[in-house]
C-alpha cells in the first residue's frame, strides 16, 4: 500500500476515485430506491435471529428511516453506504460505522448483505473497503463489532478482513429456548495495514 504524500492533483484524484472501490464491490451514497430492498433484507425472518437479539417482524418500510439516518454522512463520527456489485452496480447490501470520537478513534461496524448475494465475496469486499475508509479517511485507530457466535459465515468474513476475536458476552441472547453467546471482534489500524491488499 502506497502511503507516500500526494505531489499532484493526479495523486489526490486517484485516491478519491479508488477510496470506495474494491475488487468486487463499490460503496456509494444511499439512493431512495435502495430503501425497499434494504428494508426487505432487514425484515427477512430467516436471518432476523442473526441481526437482532429478538425475532420481531415489523411492518414493511419500518426500517427505512433507520437506513436513512445511518447514511446521512453529515458528521465525522458516522458513515453509511450502500454496497453495490462493482460489475453492473446491483445493490447487494449496506455497511455503516458509528460512534467514532476524537479521543478513542474507534468506531463500530455493521453490515447487511442480501441473502441472495451471500457466499459471493461481497461481504468480505465491503468490509475491506469500509476498513480502508475508516483508517485512511476517518483517521480511526480501531474498528470493532459484535456478532452472534452461531453466525459462522460472518465470523469467517470478519476474520478474512483482519478482525480478531477479543472476547465473548456469554449467554447474552435468548432464541429457540436457549441462550447464545455474542463474540466481540476488532481490528487495529496497524494490523489492517499489515494485512491490507486491494479489497
Amino acid at each position: 500500500m502506497d502511503l507516500a504524500p500526494w505531489t499532484s492533483v493526479t495523486d489526490a484524484t486517484a485516491y478519491g476515485r479508488a477510496l470506495l472501490v474494491g475488487d468486487r464491490v463499490r460503496l456509494r451514497a444511499l439512493h431512495e430506491e435502495d430503501l425497499p430492498q434494504l428494508d426487505r433484507w432487514w425484515q427477512d425472518e430467516e436471518l432476523m435471529a442473526l441481526q437482532a437479539d429478538a425475532v420481531r417482524p415489523r411492518p414493511p418500510g419500518s426500517q427505512t428511516e433507520t437506513f436513512r439516518r445511518w447514511s446521512v454522512n453529515d458528521s465525522s463520527t458516522a458513515v453509511g453506504f450502500s454496497v453495490v456489485a462493482r460489475d453492473g452496480g446491483e445493490l447487494v447490501g449496506h455497511v455503516t460505522m458509528w460512534g467514532a470520537d476524537v479521543r478513542t478513534r474507534c468506531a463500530t461496524l455493521a453490515i447487511i448483505v442480501g441473502s441472495e448475494h451471500t457466499g459471493q465475496g461481497y461481504g468480505t469486499g465491503a468490509v475491506r473497503v469500509a476498513l480502508r475508509y475508516a483508517f485512511q479517511e476517518m483517521g480511526l485507530h480501531r474498528v470493532q463489532l459484535q456478532v452472534w457466535a452461531a453466525n459462522d459465515r460472518a465470523l469467517a468474513t470478519y476474520a478474512r478482513a483482519g478482525f480478531r476475536e477479543e472476547g465473548r458476552r456469554r449467554e447474552v441472547s435468548f432464541h429457540a429456548g436457549r441462550w447464545h453467546d455474542e463474540v466481540l471482534m476488532a481490528v487495529l489500524e496497524h494490523e489492517w495495514r499489515d494485512l491490507a491488499t486491494d479489497p
